[in-house]
């Protein structure tokens, strides 16, 4: 073990017990009968139908930003496709002129 660790440990346990002392309440759960406490037990149904109203408010918006998203990716879609169609035109023009040209050279070089 390297030196340096023992004065650290040294250090620290001492405050072991206090910080998981600290601590415990945090991790550990009441024990208490949760129909002894009746206005607990109505506080957290009304926390998590409080939660779950939320989610559904949060889920609707979702539900239509990804329906504007669709939407703007279909008219993006769109327009790609008539891009491509009128590349496809302006290349086959111009594959017509260049056989033309190639066939009036050919023409041109034989006579």
């Amino acid at each position: 073990m390297p030196t340096w660790l023992w004065p650290a440990v040294k250090l620290i346990l001492p405050h072991v017990g206090n910080i998981v002392a600290a601590a415990k309440p945090a991790f550990t759960r009441k024990a208490g009968d949760p129909a002894q406490e009746p206005g607990v037990v109505q506080q957290q149904i009304a926390e998590l139908q409080a939660a779950a109203s939320q989610d559904a408010a949060h889920i609707k918006e979702l539900a239509e930003q990804l329906r504007l998203t669709v939407a703007a990716l279909e008219q993006g879609a769109v327009d790609t496709e008539k891009r491509i169609r009128r590349a496809s035109a302006v290349a086959m023009s111009a594959l017509v002129v260049a056989v033309l040209a190639s066939v009036v050279a050919l023409y041109a070089a034989v006579t």
